[in-house]
């Protein structure tokens, strides 16, 4: 088992049981993600340098006009896709396998987590993994400490407030507050 088996199971959504060949595969990607970014979070980086670094992270070229700021965190790293003019700010987490997806023109605030695997409920299963992928629109706007669940798609020019938990997907040109997130209010184009 490779890398490539492993995304095209992640992908399509398939579970990754604890005792199998796949779950070691995603195991030592992981062992890759931390070196890499201990390695951005260790001091200071120029710009330049957190891009290449993230650039080893996902395994493919980032964009000269994406900003992060560290800390950032991935515990695997080879299942996000940015897009161009992006800003991460510090302190976000992550948890790729199930695959994310940020569009052009995102800010994502402080201390985000996206989170894309749940385990099985069955405590004789707990080990297993079911991926879904978080995709964020274009132009999305999502505040400090706001955690993405599994499964979710954020549309364009939508809004997640600060701290809001979002389980389901985000319509395009809304807001959300709150945990479960909820829509608030509409935006006129």
């Amino acid at each position: 088992m490779e890398l490539d088996d492993l995304l095209e199971s992640l992908n399509a959504g398939q579970t990754i049981t604890g005792d199998s060949p796949l779950h070691k595969v995603m195991h030592q990607v992981s062992q890759d993600a931390l070196r890499i970014t201990g390695e951005l979070n260790g001091g200071y980086q120029e710009p330049a340098r957190v891009r290449e670094l993230l650039a080893q992270l996902i395994g493919k070229p980032v964009d000269e006009s994406v900003t992060v700021f560290p800390p950032f965190y991935s515990d695997f790293g080879k299942n996000i896709t940015l897009g161009e003019r992006i800003f991460i700010n510090s302190g976000c987490k992550f948890q790729d396998q199930g695959g994310v997806v940020i569009g052009d023109d995102c800010l994502i605030g402080h201390n985000t987590v996206m989170a894309t695997l749940n385990h099985d409920l069955m405590p004789s299963r707990r080990a297993d993994m079911h991926p879904a992928p978080i995709v964020i629109g274009r132009n999305v706007w999502i505040g400090a400490n706001v955690t993405v669940l599994p499964g979710v798609t954020i549309g364009d020019n939508a809004v997640v407030a600060a701290a809001s938990v979002v389980t389901k997907d985000v319509p395009e040109n809304t807001v959300v507050v709150g945990s479960p997130a909820r829509v608030v209010r509409s935006l006129a184009n």
